[in-house]
């Protein structure tokens, strides 16, 4: 393996993008860069401030403001102006205003700043919805993972239920749906298919299946 390499996984809600890049980077020893929870911090700090998610230009100027820190280790920290918010950024209220947020271009540009910088120091694995299209479009390796609707729900049902949070399968159907509406359509960073990029339906699969099925593209 090359002495500085970059995996760039996309693809849409529910994909196993997260599970997946925090195995593999911990399988090869590498650096997992979690862009989602990046844009979750900015969305938290938006509504503690009681931004308007639909002024853009605040939204923008309060990504240049801020601080937004991955710490690795078991289990990554995420940091928000030095505070501690890898729990709160998960919350389904959150989850609801993310989309506001990550559709802002200025928004994005800033972020794919800090995660090319983060990329850049260290060979990393980075999991989103435009890491090998816009942010490292010439990473060595590129993913796309994908599964059908449903069963993208179902393994949101799961994470909720883990956390002791009973939601509706109907209701987090629609909210896929919803959620891959504003990524497949937004004008800045839409989620797509990355040229060269190996896609994998997981849909039956399992996580280990997965881990496995990546490895054996990554040399």
């Amino acid at each position: 393996m090359k002495q500085h390499i970059v995996i760039a996984i996309d693809g849409p809600a529910g994909s196993g993008k997260s599970t997946i890049s925090k195995m593999i980077a911990k399988r090869l020893g590498l650096l997992y860069i979690d862009t989602g929870a990046m844009y979750r911090a900015l969305t938290l700090k938006a509504m503690n401030t009681g931004a308007d998610l639909e002024d853009t230009q605040a939204l923008t100027e309060l990504a240049r403001s801020t601080e937004i820190e991955l710490r690795d280790g078991p289990k990554l920290r995420v940091f928000l102006d030095g505070k501690d918010v890898s729990e709160a950024i998960r919350t389904v209220e959150v989850t609801d205003k993310i989309k506001h947020v990550a559709k802002v271009p200025g928004v994005r540009h800033e972020m794919v700043i800090l995660q090319r910088d983060i990329g850049r120091r260290a060979s990393s694995v980075l999991e989103g919805r435009d890491i090998g299209t816009v942010v490292f479009p010439d990473a060595e390796y590129k993913f796309y993972l994908d599964a059908d609707v449903k069963e993208r729900a179902r393994r949101r049902q799961e994470d909720f239920a883990t956390a002791g949070k009973k939601i509706e399968l109907d209701v987090l159907i629609k909210d896929v749906l919803e959620r891959d509406a504003s990524d497949f359509n937004r004008k800045v960073g839409p989620l797509k298919k990355a040229d060269g990029a190996v896609v994998i339906d997981t849909t039956g699969m399992s996580i280990d299946q997965v881990v496995e099925k990546l490895l054996s593209y990554i040399k």
